[in-house]
């Protein structure tokens, strides 16, 4: 939604000023639109694998959407490894045993759809609880493996964003590109009268406008939109994995999981009171 506003406005500033004292029509020049399109799809496709180009098309409507990391998806999570955490204190390590196994017919995952829905999300903490069940654990050696495969998680989530990055980067030289084959024409073309002249070299001088206009004005958005999504995406995980690291260390769940909740963004983090009367109200059902 802000990124439409956002591009209507930009719009708005660059050919709607323009139109107020310049004719509209001086800017339609279609070879150049179709130059600068050509150029930075072909430079996109071609300085980057099929995998990647794959990852950016299918992360591209994202960035029309809310984020779906919000305070009640945060609370659900830490009200999810609450309950597991109580069992294991309650129950025993084994007693999670089915529940990591077939997490899909899990009574306890069943009551988060929006968690077990995410099997990025379900698979990281099944992964781990299983090595918890499985035996002894050196807290410091499962702490760097979570680390090793956040940081993967999150590299590949950022694939997106500096692809557009590269592209936004690149535009404004097409630009120059495309204006100085616009030059070269009118080079061709001294002889025309200074009217047919002024005409042509405007033209060429719209392919450096569009551009820098479609680099800063509109794929760089993108791209911020894109790199903002991927540190949103890679939160649950530092969420998850402090509150494990916690119940690993010995820590009692209702300790575990604030170790959870105060990694989180300040905007998504249920606060103390909030998560507590949460709990009590989940555990009276």
């Amino acid at each position: 939604m802000f990124l439409i506003i956002g591009y209507v406005v930009i719009l708005l500033a660059s050919v709607g000023t323009y139109a107020i004292h310049g004719s509209l029509a001086a800017l339609w020049v279609p070879a150049e639109y179709a130059a600068i399109v050509g150029l930075v799809v072909g430079a996109f496709v071609a300085s980057n694998s099929m995998k990647v180009i794959k990852k950016t098309v299918g992360a591209l409507p994202s960035i029309f959407k809310g984020s779906k990391y919000t305070k009640a998806l945060y609370i659900d999570l830490l009200a999810m490894l609450f309950e597991i955490l109580a069992k294991v204190r309650k129950e025993g390590l084994m007693a999670i045993e089915a529940d990591v196994e077939n997490p899909e017919s899990s009574p306890i995952f069943s009551k988060y759809p929006d968690i077990a829905g995410d099997h990025h999300v379900l698979d990281f903490i099944t992964d781990y609880l299983r090595m918890m069940v499985g035996g002894n654990l050196n807290t410091l050696e499962i702490e760097a493996l979570m680390d090793m495969e956040i940081e993967t998680h999150h590299h590949e989530e950022e694939v997106p964003g500096h692809a557009m990055a590269k592209v936004a980067d690149g535009a404004p030289a097409f630009g120059i590109v495309v204006a100085v084959m616009g030059v070269v024409n009118v080079m061709g073309s001294v002889g025309q009268p200074p009217a047919v002249l002024g005409k042509m070299i405007g033209g060429a001088l719209v392919g450096t406008f569009l551009g820098i206009l479609l680099s800063y004005g509109f794929v760089s958005p993108i791209s911020s939109l894109l790199e903002q999504k991927a540190h949103e995406g890679s939160k649950i995980y530092q969420c998850i994995k402090v509150v494990l690291l916690a119940a690993m260390s010995g820590y009692a769940p209702q300790v575990a999981i604030e170790f959870g909740r105060k990694v989180l963004f300040s905007d998504v983090r249920p606060s103390f009171r909030e998560l507590e009367e949460e709990l009590k109200a989940r555990k009276g059902k």
